[in-house]
Formats: structure tokens, sequence, C-alpha cells
């Protein structure tokens, strides 16, 4: 892919797994925002094209957690690291990143330990 070769030449560095992982993430993050923001504006043509490559992308990262593995995972942080207010929701977020790395947006993670943190 070329945003790894470029990110090489860059920082004239040969990545590794992990670094070429964290250049997919990137590669797949803006893929979604481009996806979002073509559909707001009723771009359907675009939106497949971006699809298309976002596919292709994920093929290589790991699957994907779904929200009920996050949430559950999120309830389990939370009472190991014994937070009991929204305060805490750094500690949590930066535990749960370590574990999903790869595997989930940030914002639905966020979403969903801000969502328990406050129902408690």
């Amino acid at each position: 892919l070329a945003a790894v070769k470029q990110v090489e030449i860059d920082d004239q560095i040969q990545l590794d797994d992990e670094g070429v992982m964290d250049v997919l993430i990137k590669q797949a993050k803006q893929h979604r925002e481009s996806i979002a923001d073509f559909e707001k504006g009723g771009r359907a043509e675009m939106v497949a094209e971006e699809q298309h490559v976002l596919a292709i992308i994920e093929e290589y990262l790991p699957k994907q957690a779904s929200e009920d593995e996050i949430r559950a995972l999120a309830a389990a942080k939370i009472a190991e690291l014994g937070v009991t207010n929204p305060k805490g929701m750094g500690q949590v977020m930066s535990a749960m990143m370590v574990d999903l790395k790869g595997q989930a947006d940030g914002k639905v993670v966020s979403q969903i330990v801000r969502e328990l943190l406050l129902n408690q």
C-alpha cells in the first residue's frame, strides 16, 4: 500500500508489523470518515469507491469487535480498575485501547465507556 511506503520514506524507517497495522488503522479510519462525508453530500459513486477501498484494507486488519464485546470488556475494565465515575474515563480508555488495538474505533469505545460510567 502506498500509505505504508509513504510513512517509511517520510520517517526513513522500515515499518514492522505493528507499524504497518497502525498505518492501516489510520487509513481505515480516514476511509470511514470519507464515507460518512460522501453520504451526507449525496455522492453515492464516491461512497461505493471508498467502501471498496475500505473492504480491501479491512482484510488486513484484525476482526472488528462487536458493540456487545466492547461493552463486556468495558464493564470488566471498569470493575478491574475500580473506576466509579466519569473522571476515571481516561484510565479506562487507556486500558481498553491496549486490548482492542485495531479491533475497534476509539469513538465507539469512548461512547460505550462514557455510557457505562454515567449509568453506574
